[in-house]
């Protein structure tokens, strides 16, 4: 993990905080770290203190919780111009962490230790809004991934981010049985089931570590159908 001098620019990621001139801010943002991490590193782990508040100047943080059977799902995202709720929430409540962030793609961050963090909540009303809106919006996103998790038609879902990714990568989808597991919050068999069903169906087929989308129309249909 490496530490920058340059700290200012940052702010022109966040615009709410960029705007925000009042004394408190001000001194906070004075003494904020700068770091840049790796790919593949664990930023914090189950169980772990919580010493700073985090902003994503670029790059992505997953956030994914394990349960004691190695089971994975993933919780959320932490990409450019934007904090880490879960790390908001254990600095609120003096918590430790209840799961893990392991670096995505290589990340530049600011840290607000504890102590700085602490007096910009108290004493600038923009940067406590900013801080509260956030934990809103993440929340939000967290129960929707909650509804569609337990109540959700894994069939569906599973079309969902098979369209998601094919629109975004092209009809070849390098992710393992696994890597889907966690990214849906099933069991690695359940997708190899319903990925052999729709390959049965010729919607798929599969190569190592390979799908390789052949009707992305249909898929689109299964996936948009419990929402007409």
């Amino acid at each position: 993990m490496n530490q920058k001098n340059t700290l200012k620019e940052w702010l022109t990621n966040f615009p709410e905080l960029n705007e925000n001139s009042d004394k408190a801010w001000s001194t906070a943002s004075a003494k904020a770290m700068r770091m840049q991490v790796k790919q593949g590193s664990v930023l914090f782990r189950d169980g772990d203190a919580c010493n700073g508040y985090v902003l994503v100047v670029s790059g992505s943080i997953r956030v994914q919780k394990i349960d004691p059977q190695g089971h994975e799902i993933v919780l959320y995202r932490v990409e450019e111009g934007q904090s880490c709720m879960l790390t908001t929430t254990c600095l609120l409540g003096k918590q430790h962490y209840p799961a893990e962030g392991v670096v995505e793609a290589d990340v530049d961050l600011v840290l607000l230790p504890l102590d700085v963090f602490d007096a910009a909540l108290a004493q600038s009303p923009l940067f406590r809004q900013f801080v509260m809106a956030n934990i809103g919006h993440r929340i939000s996103d967290l129960m929707l991934l909650l509804e569609d998790v337990a109540f959700g038609r894994k069939d569906v879902r599973l079309a969902a981010f098979l369209l998601k990714n094919s629109t975004r990568n092209g009809d070849i989808l390098e992710f393992t049985h696994r890597q889907m597991a966690v990214e849906l919050g099933t069991a690695r068999e359940v997708v190899s089931r319903l990925i052999k069903d729709f390959e049965r169906k010729g919607l798929v087929t599969l190569g190592r570590n390979k799908i390789i989308v052949l009707q992305l129309d249909a898929i689109r249909d299964i996936a948009i159908r419990d929402k007409d």
